[in-house]
C-alpha cells in the first residue's frame, strides 16, 4: 500500500467501463441527466448507439433498465448515489431486485463526500439497498479496486449497487492488490483494536492506525469493500482476540457496515466491544466544502484514533495524529 497523501486518477470507473463494453457488447449504458458528472461521457463517445439518456426521470430510468435487462441486455445506469436509492426505490424492488435482473446501478458521491446538503447526501442507501434480496453492495475504496471491481460486477447474476466518489480518486494500492467480491482484507494486523472501513474511509483509517501504533497501541485494519455479502470470515479473524473493534464508514451508523459487523459478532457470540464511526442518526447540512462535514460529523482521523483509544482503557487523552495536507493532484484523509 502507498501511504498519504495519495496520487488520484480522474475517470477511472469511466474509463473501466469503456474497456469493459469493449469487449461485451451486451453493455448498455444509462445516465439520469448527469452524465459528464458520472464519467460516462467517455461512454457516450464511444458507443453512441449503446447509450441512453434519460433525463432526470430516476424511476422511469430504472424500469427501462430492469426491460433491457429482460431483453438479455446488462444496463449500467448511472447518477449520483441519493437519485439512484431513494429517488427511485419502488421500481429498483419490482423492476430489478424482485426479477434478479443483472443490472448495475452505479450511485456517486456517497454519503458526505458532497458539500450539497440533505437532498444530494446519500446517507443510507447502503442500509436500503443491503435490505434487498438479491442485491450485492459494493463500496469500493481507491482507483486501483475501481478498475478491477468493474469487469469482475459484469459476471455476478442479479443486480449490484455501487457506491462511487466522483472526481479524483485516489490510488491507495499498489497494482498487485486485488479486488473480489464478497471478500474482506486485511490490510495491516493487530491484535489489540480492529479498525474495520470501507469505501473512501480507508485512507482515514490507515492514517488513524499508523497513528496509534506509533503510540504503542497494536492496530489493526481490514477493508471490507463488499457490504453484501459480507465476508464473515474476514470480520472475525480481525476481531480475534481483540479488545475493541471500530467501524468506519461514510454513511449513518444506522444500517450501513456498523450495522452488518455487529450482526456478525452478535451472531457469533464474539462479545467484542464496537464503536461505530459514522453519521449519528442525523441529517448533515450543506457546506463550502466537504472536509468541513466530515470533521464536523464525526467522520475524521480524530475520531477514529479517540475511539480506538478509550476502547483499549488507555488513561489520557487520545494522541493527536497529523493529517498531511495534500497538493494539486493528491488526495489526503480529513
Amino acid at each position: 500500500m502507498r501511504e498519504a497523501p495519495y496520487r488520484t486518477e480522474l475517470k477511472p470507473y469511466g474509463r473501466a467501463l469503456v474497456e469493459l463494453a469493449r469487449t461485451r457488447e451486451d453493455i448498455v449504458c444509462l445516465s439520469g441527466d448527469l452524465t459528464r458528472q458520472c464519467e460516462v461521457d467517455l461512454f457516450q463517445d464511444v458507443f453512441p448507439e449503446r447509450f441512453v439518456h434519460a433525463g432526470m426521470a430516476e424511476a422511469n430510468m430504472m424500469s427501462m433498465a430492469g426491460a433491457l435487462a429482460r431483453e438479455g441486455l446488462q444496463p449500467w445506469v448511472h447518477t449520483f448515489g441519493v437519485f439512484a436509492t431513494r429517488r427511485p426505490y419502488d421500481q429498483i424492488v419490482n423492476a430489478i431486485a424482485c426479477p434478479n435482473l443483472p443490472v448495475r446501478i452505479i450511485g456517486f458521491m456517497p454519503g458526505i463526500s458532497t458539500p450539497g446538503g440533505p437532498s444530494h447526501q446519500a446517507i443510507e442507501d447502503v442500509a436500503i439497498m443491503r435490505a434487498l434480496p438479491n442485491m450485492t453492495v459494493i463500496d469500493v475504496a481507491d482507483a486501483v479496486e475501481i478498475r478491477q471491481a468493474v469487469p469482475r460486477l459484469a459476471d455476478l447474476p442479479g443486480p449490484v449497487y455501487l457506491r462511487l466518489k466522483r472526481g479524483e480518486i485516489p490510488v491507495v494500492f499498489d497494482d498487485d492488490h486485488e479486488f473480489r467480491v464478497g471478500a474482506g482484507r486485511q490490510l495491516l494486523p493487530g491484535g489489540e483494536v480492529a479498525l474495520l472501513t470501507s469505501g473512501m474511509m480507508l485512507p482515514a483509517t490507515l492514517r488513524a492506525a499508523a497513528g496509534l501504533r506509533a503510540h504503542g497501541v497494536d492496530a489493526g485494519v481490514t477493508s471490507l469493500p463488499t457490504i453484501k455479502p459480507l465476508d464473515h470470515g474476514a470480520v472475525l479473524t480481525a476481531v480475534r482476540g481483540a479488545r475493541g473493534v471500530v467501524t468506519v464508514e461514510n454513511h449513518s451508523v444506522v444500517g450501513g457496515l456498523g450495522s452488518s459487523v455487529a450482526e456478525v459478532l452478535a451472531e457469533a457470540g464474539a462479545g467484542v466491544p464496537l464503536r461505530r464511526i459514522g453519521l449519528r442518526d442525523t441529517f448533515a447540512e450543506g457546506s463550502r466544502t466537504g472536509p468541513y462535514l466530515f470533521e464536523k460529523y464525526g467522520l475524521s482521523v480524530r475520531e477514529i484514533v479517540k475511539a480506538a483509544w478509550e476502547l483499549t482503557g488507555r488513561e489520557g487523552p487520545a494522541p493527536e495524529v497529523a493529517v498531511p495536507e495534500p497538493e494539486t493532484g493528491e488526495y489526503a484523509p480529513v
